[in-house]
């Protein structure tokens, strides 16, 4: 029976402990500034040339816009929510990880996609498309601290002695959120598992329970959680695999009893949501409407009128009569542009500081220009390529995703 292992790389504890820090934001206001300007800038520069750094966002824009006529349907830009506004003006197809995966697979013609988001996206991405298409992420900085949680060193080990431990008393469907390495989605795909989003988690569940007696759930603890709940799983048949300790901080006995094994692990941005936010929200504004994603607490989404994916809460607030006022439990920049499309709305967000997602703020203009001028010229830029083997089984897992009714 295998005993989980930390996987040790220099500089990873210190790295998780500033994505948990809830006072970490790369920026205290959202306002365009050339790349050399931005705070945070110096902790994640990657290798792009200098020419582009003190760049102002107007010879960006028109720099960027000159590129992508060039291109034209050569390539396909996709973007996610939580991008910056003056990103997210040149997307083709914008949405959360779900949407966007189902763009990705659809496209016909285009010889490169573009993913403005993070890692884990551009490499499901490469997955979908068909081959021949060249998939590139503008900043190979852009990962996720979530996907960081789940190293897939620790998911072997843990898979490991988790059905060592139940023997075959009980057989255990892994389900992978989409905010994961392709490494572990491959590794659900081998294994009868699924990936999930936030759109259809309710589903994979019903798919794992289908086919076995437990959920493995991973890396988000609060989406899982959350779910589970949702679907009249009990909090106490819910269990907690702490990887930073020997065999998950579980024994047994608890594994047998639970029907969910969620991985300790959840996004810095939502975990900054609380109860307390939601009081004060209903104290201000009376008659407000509390939407929070399932990213954040249990205690958090009970406290709310309402939970869903960002695909729900857009459509939620744009379906709301003109007048209702919204306090909205999810990344700021989406909730921004919520505000400036539904003027007939009080739309705000709960957590009163400007804290986007930290690495979703990596992609600035500066790296659109630098890789889509690379194109005009013939260089593709920060590619992203997903090795055979973890494509096939990559696929298998997303294939199972995209097939749910």
């Amino acid at each position: 029976m295998t005993t989980l292992i930390e996987h040790r790389v220099p500089g990873r504890e210190m790295l998780l402990n500033r994505y948990n820090d809830p006072d970490t934001c790369p920026t205290d206001a959202l306002i365009p500034v050339p790349l050399v300007e931005e705070k945070a800038f110096i902790s994640w520069q990657q290798d792009i040339p200098r020419e582009y750094l003190a760049v102002s966002p107007e010879e960006l824009e028109r720099r960027i816009r000159a590129a992508r006529a060039y291109l034209g349907e050569r390539l396909v830009i996709l973007g996610h929510h939580y991008q910056r506004d003056e990103v997210i003006q040149y997307a083709d197809f914008t949405g959360d990880s779900f949407k966007l995966a189902q763009h990705a697979a659809a496209q016909e013609r285009a010889e490169y996609v573009l993913f403005c988001g993070v890692h884990f996206m551009a490499e499901s991405a490469d997955i979908l498309t068909r081959p021949g298409v060249r998939v590139m992420l503008p900043n190979m900085a852009a990962g996720c601290s979530m996907a960081d949680m789940a190293d897939p060193d620790d998911v072997y080990a843990a898979w490991d002695h988790i059905t060592g431990a139940l023997r075959d008393s009980a057989k255990v469907i892994p389900i992978t959120y989409m905010n994961s390495a392709a490494s572990l989605k491959a590794f659900v795909g081998q294994r009868e598992g699924i990936v999930c989003t936030s759109s259809n988690a309710a589903k994979t569940f019903e798919y794992a329970f289908a086919r076995g007696d437990k959920v493995l759930f991973f890396p988000d603890q609060h989406l899982g959680r959350n779910t589970g709940y949702e679907m009249g799983i009990p909090l106490d048949q819910m269990v907690l695999w702490n990887w930073r300790m020997p065999n998950g901080g579980l024994t047994t006995e608890q594994i047998e009893r639970a029907k969910v094994i969620l991985w300790q692990g959840h996004c810095s941005t939502h975990q900054r949501f609380s109860v307390e936010q939601i009081e004060k929200a209903r104290r201000e504004h009376p008659g407000v409407n509390v939407i929070v994603h399932p990213e954040t607490r249990w205690e958090v989404v009970q406290a709310a009128d309402q939970v869903g994916s960002t695909e729900k809460i857009i459509k939620a607030v744009r379906e709301a009569p003109a007048g209702s006022s919204w306090a909205v439990g999810t990344e700021i920049n989406l909730v921004n542009r919520l505000a400036n499309t539904n003027p007939d709305k009080t739309i705000f967000c709960l957590d009163p500081v400007v804290c986007p997602c930290s690495t979703m703020y990596r992609i600035h203009p500066a790296y659109l220009a630098w890789v889509l001028e690379g194109l005009t010229q013939g260089h593709v830029i920060n590619e992203i390529s997903v090795d055979d083997d973890t494509r096939k089984w990559s696929l298998v897992a997303l294939e199972r995703m995209l097939a749910l009714p």
